[in-house]
């Protein structure tokens, strides 16, 4: 079970590394750093990893019920704020983009007064919408950790 904790986490530690959200990035990475804590805990039966281990197990499920809810905009959460890259760049999830099935178009501007590396990205034909693969993400992490 602890093998498939990791992967879940090293596999949404790259697709938020493609997407520059540093809020998830900084949670998976304690992730897998507790998980080895916990491992370890458990193999050379060290209490308090073993409760380190279950305190953030608690914390990371209730990350990833927020990350549900943010992503399904629930309670006035709107997920085009910044806020999953604590406001420092304009990126979004990975998926939003390159999603199954998506087809990315980058208009570029013809204005003159516009930067050259300014460009539009239109993203049509998607078999699922971004937010649900992400919310697909959080709950197989809440079931890995239940």
């Amino acid at each position: 079970l602890c093998v498939f904790l990791q992967l879940a986490a090293l596999e949404r530690q790259i697709f938020d590394f493609l997407g520059f959200q540093w809020a998830p990035i900084l949670g998976n990475f304690l992730q897998i750093i507790v998980v080895i804590l916990g491992l370890f805990g458990t193999i050379q039966f060290r209490p308090r990893y073993i409760v380190v281990y279950t305190v953030w197990t608690a914390l990371w499920v209730t990350w990833n019920v927020f990350i549900i809810c943010f992503y399904l905009e629930v309670g006035g959460l709107s997920k085009e704020t910044d806020l999953m890259t604590f406001n420092i760049s304009m990126h979004r999830s990975w998926w939003r983009e390159h999603g199954p099935g998506c087809v990315r178009r980058v208009v570029r501007p013809s204005s003159p007064g516009i930067l050259e590396d300014y460009s539009y990205v239109s993203v049509t034909g998607c078999i699922i919408d971004f937010q649900y693969l992400e919310v697909i993400h959080s709950a197989i992490q809440i079931l890995l950790s239940v």
